[in-house]
C-alpha cells in the first residue's frame, strides 16, 4: 500500500477560478480535502498515484489557475523513495528516462536506476 501524503493548499480557494470542479476531481479519486479550522488554507490527503492523477487533471484542462496546484504537488514527487519511484514508473506506458523525469521530476541518476531495475538490467 502507498504511504499517505499530507499537503497543505496554502488560500486554496481565493486562488483557484473554478474550485468546484477541481475540488469534485479530487474527491472522486477517494482523495481527503478538508479546510484547515477557520482558515483560507486547505489539506490534501492522497497517495502518490492520486497525486500523478490531480497533476495530470491540471495539466489536461488547461486552466490557468489550477497550475499552481500541479506545480505544488509535482514537489511532493522529489520526496519519493525508490519503491515510490518504481511503483509511477510500472504505470507510466513506454516508459523512458526521460518521460519518468517528466512524470516524477526525479533526477536522471534515479530515472536510470528505476529504469534499469524494471527492465531486469540491475
Amino acid at each position: 500500500m502507498e504511504p499517505i501524503n499530507t499537503i497543505t493548499l496554502p488560500s486554496f480557494l481565493r486562488r483557484t477560478m473554478k474550485a468546484y470542479a477541481l475540488k469534485a476531481y479530487i474527491r472522486s479519486l477517494s482523495c481527503e480535502l478538508s479546510r484547515i479550522g477557520r482558515s483560507r488554507n486547505w489539506l490534501l490527503k492522497a497517495n502518490t498515484s492520486q497525486l500523478e492523477a490531480i497533476v495530470d487533471f491540471i495539466e489536461a484542462e488547461q486552466e490557468t489557475s489550477w497550475l499552481w496546484l500541479a506545480k505544488l504537488l509535482k514537489q511532493e514527487y522529489q520526496h519519493l523513495n525508490h519503491e515510490q519511484l518504481l511503483l509511477s514508473a510500472a504505470r507510466i506506458e513506454n516508459l523512458t528516462v526521460a518521460s519518468l523525469m517528466a512524470r516524477t521530476d526525479c533526477t536522471l541518476a534515479q530515472a536510470r536506476k528505476a529504469l534499469d531495475e524494471i527492465e531486469g538490467l540491475d
